[in-house]
């Protein structure tokens, strides 16, 4: 699957479709334990907060569309409603991009985040190229927002009406529409889509705008200059393309700031790129700075929810756009949930521990499974090529619960753990120790937990026949 999810232009690349190349070996699903586990969206929503995702018109079916569908409350279309796609020549519509995605989102009862009505970049050529008088330019604006508006009235529940105006200082952006109009276009188009659809909640979207500085400044003074002029602007976007462990101090009290001024707040473009390859202490870290932002918007009364920029490394925009870096999602290129999805789930309240901690305890108090039930152990493999992904379910049978656990089996040879999640996998040869982290150590009677791993292999990759919890032989299913 080639990337096309990109910020600023529409990216592919060699990378990208190799990557598409091996997830298409692969026959991946939402494991059972996590498909079991209450959504994201339904977490967020006992918030008071929408939990969102960008999506293509590529992605709408298959497992894509299973993941966005169950786990997300709404969805902002990639690259569809951008002018490029919608207005390819002038006053020619090619609606059926961004329709696919509305309807995608009415069968899953999700909302929609128009992206984007007026920005410097993925304008068509006839726009780029033109010569137009000012009041041309000015007619050309007003009419096409006005247009998309009308078209998705009714169905779009926020509107990014201008993306990313700001220098890295502060300045405007040196545009076709600032070079020709000034900074008045920007209320010109607020204004416009308030009279297509009065109903619609109409955003401000920008990068590098999260926490206090020079940029975030020029931004704030744009709403608040925006406001006093009467302008219906009704909340701001923060991108959030943030780097590993960079998450800003300062970022709750800059979207607090910007509430005060009368407007909601909202993370628009959610993601935490790193160095590649991951190890487990990156994504740790990664699910760290997640919880972090969620964290932030719960602080603030007037944020109104969370979008992440696509789900799944699978997709994701930055390895073509940041070479050497990536991994910056939710759910690996496998489609199956990082430490960062737990994080997210915790923050959201799915789980008592908003920043899981970095490693178990050195020796963790184990129980053996009470009541003589014994354990149960359920073993999935997704495999492609010389390396697969587990995930394992592990079931405590038993009448009492499991305080602190140990899961021990062996492998045929040739398997090699290389990353795991929710616990803390080690190997010596054949011998494999998986140890829970210090949030998720008990299991109560009858309950289970789940956890993930990926690992090569070669020669062969027969399922562990058995496993031990606590010593304790397990049934395996």
């Amino acid at each position: 699957m080639v990337s096309t999810r990109a910020l600023r232009s529409v990216i592919g690349g060699s990378g990208a479709a190799l990557l598409a190349a091996t997830a298409a070996l692969v026959a991946v699903t939402v494991p059972s334990a996590h498909a079991a586990d209450p959504p994201l969206r339904d977490l967020a929503a006992a918030k008071g907060v929408y939990m969102g995702t960008a999506l293509m018109a590529s992605e709408l079916s298959g497992t894509s569309a299973s993941i966005a569908g169950t786990q997300f409350d709404s969805v902002t279309p990639g690259n569809e409603m951008k002018w490029d796609t919608v207005e390819p020549s002038r006053g020619t519509y090619n609606w059926a991009p961004g329709d696919s995605i509305v309807t995608f989102a009415q069968a899953h009862d999700m909302q929609v985040r128009g992206h984007n009505l007026v920005w410097h970049s993925q304008l068509p050529n006839w726009l780029t190229s033109g010569s137009f008088s000012n009041d041309e330019l000015h007619s050309i604006l007003v009419k096409h927002v006005t247009d998309e508006v009308t078209h998705y009235k009714g169905k779009v529940v926020h509107w990014d009406v201008v993306n990313e105006p700001f220098n890295e200082d502060g300045t405007f952006r040196q545009d076709l529409w600032y070079n020709q109009l000034g900074v008045s276009y920007i209320a010109d188009a607020f204004k416009a889509a308030r009279a297509a659809d009065p109903a619609a909640k109409l955003y401000l979207n920008d990068y590098n705008v999260e926490g206090t500085g020079a940029k975030s400044d020029g931004m704030y003074n744009l709403v608040k200059s925006l406001k006093q002029q009467g302008v219906p602007i009704d909340g701001v976007g923060f991108q959030a393309h943030l780097i590993l462990g960079q998450v800003p101090s300062t970022f709750k009290a800059n979207l607090q700031r910007f509430a005060d001024l009368g407007v909601d707040v909202a993370i628009t473009e959610l993601d935490v790129r790193m160095q590649t390859p991951s190890d487990a202490g990156k994504l740790q870290q990664q699910a760290n700075d997640y919880a972090a932002v969620v964290n932030d918007c719960l602080g603030v009364t007037r944020c109104a929810g969370i979008t992440v920029w696509g789900f799944t490394d699978a997709t994701s925009w930055v390895p073509s756009t940041f070479p050497g870096q990536g991994a910056a999602t939710l759910y690996d290129e496998n489609y199956q949930p990082k430490p960062a999805y737990a994080a997210v789930r915790t923050a959201l309240g799915g789980g008592t521990t908003t920043t899981p901690p970095t490693s178990p305890p050195t020796s963790p108090p184990t129980t053996p499974p009470g009541g003589g039930g014994g354990c149960a152990v359920s073993y999935g493999v997704n495999q492609w090529n010389t390396g697969f992904t587990a995930n394992v379910t592990v079931k405590n049978n038993g009448s009492a619960p499991v305080n602190g656990w140990s899961l021990k089996w062996t492998f045929a040879s040739g398997q090699t753990v290389t990353q795991a999640w929710n616990a803390t996998v080690s190997q010596s040869g054949t011998a494999v120790t998986a140890t829970n982290l210090s949030y998720n150590g008990a299991i109560p009677a009858g309950g289970s937990t789940s956890f993930g791993f990926n690992a090569d292999w070669s020669g062969g990759n027969p399922a562990p026949t058995g496993f031990t919890l606590n010593g304790t032989a397990c049934t395996v299913s």
